[in-house]
């Protein structure tokens, strides 16, 4: 069953779908649960089971500083009565930037930061009565890097499928050393956010980005590569080096990628001759032992690469080309995937993704899924740039506002992929539909 458009007027209709092709979708029948305070740790209580995903803007300073567009954007989801804001990536080294407007904290500019979470924190606590929960994401573009305006991949191996959309070479492969020296830069992201005013750090290992990517490094020699151990030797000892600074208000944590959507070697969550089938033994390793011999007390789950495999995270109704298969598959395929992980390591808090594809039935498929045991808490991301106000929207009266949700029509994503400044063109267009005529613009005259 090929991609179809989002056409659904019920949520009967979006059941009846599920049923007709055989996926699972774990509905709730009301968001109740979503309102609820969750315990992260003994020290940690967030106030509901929602957060805001990360969702690059591309509107930093070039010295990597927020701007006035920077804060507007969390100032505005602090207000809308998240518990947690998982802040986009914020590069640990000027070459892994994603652009020359991508976020990145730095001695030099850690001040700035500090007056940054100070603001999103009061908006939050004098329009909500608490203050939301801030986790930097420290990240490395790897592939994606693109620090000057042009691309400077910085590669962990060669990728078919990633390259025929971005050109690399074997030069643009990493070595070892330069891996390892990364590791100390992770635990100085975790010092500098610490003193920024974060509650938080993630080691970013999702989306086709470099930590991402060594998961799926099965024909890398060296310590990097190959076995699993070395597959994830950075992120563990990049969680390592930042654990030096945990303490009761500042954890580590992680967003981790469970399933690329390539079949082996090229993409983690799958095994050898099983194709694309997804298989979640090497994530929920991957998960147990980082609750078991890290101390990581939560992580975010989620799938796929923004840029080469876009419908197994963000189902879509429009965009360059068709998907093979139907929307709902790649809702069902996500939830189901976390849920295999959580009910394997249950002790692990889990904060689930990819909602939004549902519009206003994605609060109660968030619901559904807590509710169903396949996640603690949920992050929505799009949602979050058309509707900052969710969260408050489900608490004051049960249900997201049809009117203002979401549509998924992919036009943030060709924003952000040219390193222009992020938003939703539909629902905040005085801000951002002039950068999207500007994308347009530039790709009529590059075209």
């Amino acid at each position: 069953m090929k991609h179809e458009r989002f056409n659904y007027k019920t949520l009967g209709e979006i059941k009846a779908k599920a049923k007709e092709l055989g996926v699972t979708l774990p509905f709730a029948d009301t968001t109740s649960i979503l309102k609820e305070k969750l315990n992260v740790n003994q020290d940690v209580i967030w106030n509901n089971r929602m957060g805001i995903a990360p969702m690059e803007g591309a509107d930093s300073l070039p010295s990597g500083a927020p701007t006035e567009l920077t804060t507007r954007r969390y100032v505005r989801e602090a207000v809308g009565g998240s518990a947690v804001i998982w802040f986009e990536a914020i590069s640990i080294v000027p070459e892994g930037r994603s652009s020359a407007h991508q976020l990145m904290l730095t001695e030099d500019n850690l001040e700035e930061y500090k007056v940054f979470t100070k603001t999103i924190k009061e908006a939050g606590l004098k329009a909500n009565g608490f203050a939301p929960y801030l986790i930097m994401q420290a990240n490395h573009s790897g592939r994606y890097s693109n620090p000057d305006g042009r691309p400077a991949p910085l590669i962990a191996y060669r990728h078919p499928e990633y390259e025929k959309l971005r050109k690399a070479d074997d030069s643009c492969i990493v070595s070892d050393e330069y891996l390892k020296g990364l590791e100390e830069k992770f635990g100085k992201a975790a010092k500098l956010a610490k003193e920024a005013g974060f509650d938080a750090i993630d080691i970013k290992s999702c989306h086709g980005y470099l930590l991402a990517e060594l998961s799926s490094a099965y024909n890398r020699p060296g310590q990097y590569g190959g076995s699993f151990e070395n597959r994830t030797r950075l992120l563990k000892n990049g969680i390592s080096a930042a654990k030096g600074y945990e303490d009761s208000s500042f954890l580590i944590t992680a967003r981790i990628g469970i399933y690329d959507g390539f079949a082996y070697p090229y993409g983690f969550g799958v095994k050898e001759d099983e194709g694309t089938v997804p298989n979640m033994e090497e994530p929920i390793r991957l998960i147990r032992e980082l609750k078991k011999d890290y101390g990581v007390d939560m992580v975010n789950l989620t799938m796929g690469n923004p840029y080469v495999s876009t419908h197994v995270t963000r189902p879509y109704d429009g965009g360059t080309y068709i998907p093979d298969e139907h929307p709902l598959f790649g809702v069902s395929r996500m939830i189901e995937g976390i849920g295999k992980v959580k009910k394997a390591v249950p002790e692990m808090m889990i904060s689930a993704s990819g909602p939004t594809y549902l519009r206003q039935y994605s609060d109660l498929l968030a619901a559904g899924a807590i509710e169903a045991g396949l996640c603690d808490h949920i992050l929505f991301g799009r949602m979050s740039f058309a509707n900052p106000e969710f969260p408050k929207q489900i608490i004051e009266t049960g249900r997201l506002d049809a009117s203002k949700v979401c549509v998924t029509c992919g036009k943030c994503g060709d924003l952000i992929r040219a390193g222009i400044p992020t938003g939703c063109i539909i629902r905040d267009s005085e801000v951002y539909m002039k950068y999207y005529r500007d994308f347009q613009k530039r790709y009529k005259e590059s075209h």
